[in-house]
């Protein structure tokens, strides 16, 4: 099972924290808090109980989160299979829009050849994927646009 996604917003920053409490605050096991203790969490001072500060608690999980993040350089989209930014096969992409200004990258890996997708706004298409041809779909039509709606639908045209 993966591990559970912390959310450093439920740290309070006024407030000291012991390793209990920043434990049982964050929904983490204690061994969690003492380990990033070790990585360089900030201490009060070096007595028992051991307290921290929550504005720096917080600052902590926000900079090994950041840290984490693995953008993806232009021209790449990201493959959960590879678990990398991989290009596209044969430099394919296709554009979906949802609305005016924002859709949806499709393209396949490759290296594996599964689909892959990444959001992205119609005016940044250029920097996303520069020195690729991108294709752009029409968006579907919404149900109640079609010419023949839904038998389900309550707003039926005239």
């Amino acid at each position: 099972m993966p591990a559970k996604r912390i959310d450093p917003r439920a740290i309070k920053l006024h407030r000291p924290y012991s390793v209990e409490a920043a434990a049982l605050a964050l929904g983490a096991h204690k061994h969690t808090i003492r380990n990033w203790i070790k990585q360089g969490l900030p201490t009060v001072d070096n007595s028992r109980p051991v307290l921290m500060h929550g504005h720096e608690l917080r600052a902590f999980i926000q900079g090994k989160r950041k840290a984490a993040k693995r953008p993806c350089p232009p021209g790449t989209i990201y493959c959960f299979k590879c678990r990398q930014p991989r290009s596209p096969a044969s430099g394919m992409i296709e554009y979906t829009p949802r609305n005016a200004t924002t859709g949806n990258l499709t393209a396949l890996c490759d290296e594996c050849g599964t689909l892959m997708n990444r959001s992205a706004s119609l005016a940044s298409l250029g920097a996303i994927m520069p020195k690729l041809e991108i294709q752009i779909r029409e968006a579907g039509a919404r149900l109640i646009e079609r010419k023949q709606p839904s038998l389900h639908c309550d707003k039926q045209k005239d």
